[in-house]
């Protein structure tokens, strides 16, 4: 069974990351990640750090066994390019482009089956199950409220109306007062 994972917009140019890609290729997990390990290479961490993901997306999603995983294939290509400018003499600018890296890594069973573990999916009626209930909010009985707090409530409400409606009177008032005159 084949697992894959991706590494999209990685900040190093394609060119460098195929250096690294080739070397790991048809490689045990195991020896892949010591080989990364020990590369000098920029591009090794993203590259170990993509074949950690991919070998733990087997393990966890197909219960495949890590010892059991090699390296298919490592495909590097082109991400976006960032355009950027340097400046030049007489007031020319050179254009310089900053080359990205889209990478994908295939990890495959070297003996098809050996070692594999069933991985138990949770259906849908187990996770309605497990979920804890929210509590159902109290209903508050109904109380007669008094005509006085219904016109106390009321008079807050008409004091937030008025506040805003002076705060736009003093607006125009400030705009006035600041205003050109035509000549």
């Amino acid at each position: 069974m084949q697992v894959t994972a991706r590494l999209n917009n990685l900040k190093i140019a394609p060119r460098k990351v195929r250096l690294v890609a080739h070397v790991i290729k048809g490689m045990s997990a195991d020896a892949a990640l010591t080989e990364l390990s020990k590369q000098v290479k920029r591009s090794s961490e993203p590259m170990s750090k993509l074949l950690r993901s991919a070998i733990a997306n087997a393990e966890h999603n197909f219960g495949l066994d890590p010892a059991n995983l090699f390296v298919l294939s490592a495909l590097v290509g082109d991400g976006k390019r960032l355009k950027r400018w340097q400046p030049r003499a007489f007031g020319r600018a050179n254009q310089i482009l900053h080359r990205l890296s889209n990478v994908t890594l295939t990890v495959e069973e070297r003996i098809e089956g050996l070692n594999r573990r069933e991985v138990k999916k949770p259906s849908i009626t187990a996770k309605k199950a497990t979920e804890p209930k929210e509590p159902k909010e109290a209903k508050e009985p109904k109380t007669a409220v008094s005509s006085e707090e219904k016109k106390d409530v009321k008079k807050e409400v008409k004091k937030d109306v008025s506040v805003k409606q002076e705060m736009k009177e003093r607006k125009n008032v400030v705009k006035r007062v600041y205003q050109r005159k035509s000549i």
